[in-house]
């Protein structure tokens, strides 16, 4: 079966990132997947709202560790680059749904949509620096314009979980709802932006995008740069490693905190 489910009824596209068993960790090819669904329902012009959601009992525990360390991003070859991008371009309103664990790109992905519905139960995380790694999807811009840079900086440089509750107060969720109640919720909102006129609701969100556009490009841009150079470094070697072998990472003989001391 796909790991990237499609359903459409009428004016709605469904899509379900479905590894449960992996909590729907996003691997190379599910990320050019990812971006091909997007780019053509954003020229159907039958299609009108994108409802996104997880499969199991987790929305996106981030990148597959083992496929990370397999296929590496690079210059030239960066998948998560390409959902960036279809990301950005993407005029059509999206409505996420949030169950379980939102982890990483699970969490900074949803930056990119127009509503986002967590359930009581839902828990949050952008744990780059515990990988030695940097903020992506454009977080290092949007998530500091939305929360300010002392919450962000709380977020990103600790790296700790914190609840849906927590995720409400922050403006990274439009709402949260009972655990029961969350894929309901998010359908009825799709319904409801599907019967709308349909060149009028992308103009809109053509209107409230268009001010981050250049400073989104920016920070892109210097994240794939920073990422890049970081996936290469010593530290994160040693931290994949020790997450895959379930340890403690050692940071002590890194260049950095040589140079430190």
């Amino acid at each position: 079966m796909s790991d990237i489910i499609t359903e459409r009824t009428g004016a709605i596209l469904r899509v379900q990132l479905n590894r449960p068993a992996q909590k729907n960790a996003m691997t190379s090819s599910m990320y050019t997947s990812l971006a091909d669904i997007l780019n053509e329902a954003d020229k159907d012009e039958a299609i009108r709202v994108v409802l996104w959601h997880g499969a199991g009992n987790a929305f996106c525990a981030g990148n597959d560790v083992v496929d990370f360390l397999k296929n590496p991003p690079k210059p030239g070859q960066f998948p998560q680059g390409d959902l960036i991008d279809a990301f950005v371009r993407f005029e059509k309103p999206i409505v996420a749904a949030v169950q379980g664990a939102a982890i990483g790109g699970g969490t900074t992905m949803l930056t990119h949509c127009d509503f986002v519905y967590a359930e009581e139960s839902a828990k949050f995380q952008t744990p780059f620096i515990n990988l030695a790694l940097v903020p992506e999807f454009g977080s290092s811009f949007s998530i500091p314009a939305r929360v300010g840079h002392l919450r962000a900086a709380e977020l990103f440089l600790l790296g700790e979980p914190f609840t849906a509750t927590r995720a409400a107060e922050l403006g990274l969720v439009t709402r949260v709802v009972p655990d029961s109640d969350l894929l309901a919720t998010a359908t009825a909102t799709a319904q409801k932006l599907a019967a709308k006129p349909g060149g009028a609701l992308l103009a809109s969100k053509r209107l409230l995008k268009q001010a981050s556009i250049d400073p989104l490009q920016e920070a892109l841009k210097s994240e794939s740069q920073e990422f890049m150079a970081r996936v290469s470094a010593a530290e994160a070697k040693e931290a994949l490693s020790a997450f895959l072998e379930k340890r403690p990472p050692n940071f002590t003989k890194s260049p950095a905190y040589a140079a430190a001391e």
